[in-house]
């Protein structure tokens, strides 16, 4: 089994969320000295994973970890999905100012579009994959819920002040990070993808 990783991220969030989740799993998650600019233009969360891992490992030649995921919205045929990180700047739906953060401008826009919407129901998506150049491993997870009408929470980051759990109360903002944990898209296909590794000789 692999015992060192490298994160292609340069999220701050998706590293704290990604190496809590790594915790006992007997891997190392290393940090790239310097983040590069790796343009998603891929159709697909699998595509977008795969771009990313792949420029961080032909520069720094070490097995990459790569996650894509974003929230999907039936009502909103299916966006922000893989704009979901930059969906403030679109041009669908019109653009959102970016007044505070950009997470902030993206939950703006989403309550905005979903003013008068009566069907709420979305999704977190996740893949994540791990490539080392002659071989590659992937796994997913979702995690279903929906839309509230105002943010609620101060944990995660993202969309989580704004989506609420099928089956919970609370946002995904108001829980535990283990109560996260257990149940969110990343969460559940990282597990699967520690699976995987494991079989690795």
């Amino acid at each position: 089994m692999l015992n060192k990783l490298l994160l292609a991220t340069t999220s701050e969030g998706k590293v704290r969320e990604i190496k809590r989740l790594f915790e006992g799993s007997g891997i190392e998650i290393l940090i790239a000295d310097q983040s590069l600019q790796v343009e998603e233009k891929g159709l697909s969360f699998l595509e977008n994973a795969y771009l990313k891992a792949k420029a961080y490992y032909e520069v720094y030649g070490i097995p990459t970890f790569a996650d894509d995921s974003g929230l999907v919205i039936p009502a909103l045929d299916g966006y922000p999905g893989i704009y979901s990180s930059r969906f403030y700047s679109l041009s669908w739906g019109g653009q959102e100012p970016v007044e505070t953060t950009r997470d902030m401008a993206n939950i703006k826009k989403v309550l905005r579009l979903m003013e008068g919407v009566e069907d709420r129901s979305a999704y977190f998506f996740a893949c994540v994959l791990v490539y080392a150049g002659d071989w590659g491993l992937w796994a997913e997870g979702r995690c279903d819920g929906s839309i509230t009408y105002e943010p609620r929470g101060e944990g995660g980051f993202g969309y989580d002040p704004i989506f609420q759990p099928e089956g919970y109360t609370k946002t995904m903002a108001e829980l535990r990070p283990e109560e996260k944990d257990k149940i969110s898209h990343r969460g559940k296909a990282l597990r699967r993808l520690l699976e995987l590794l494991k079989m690795l000789k």
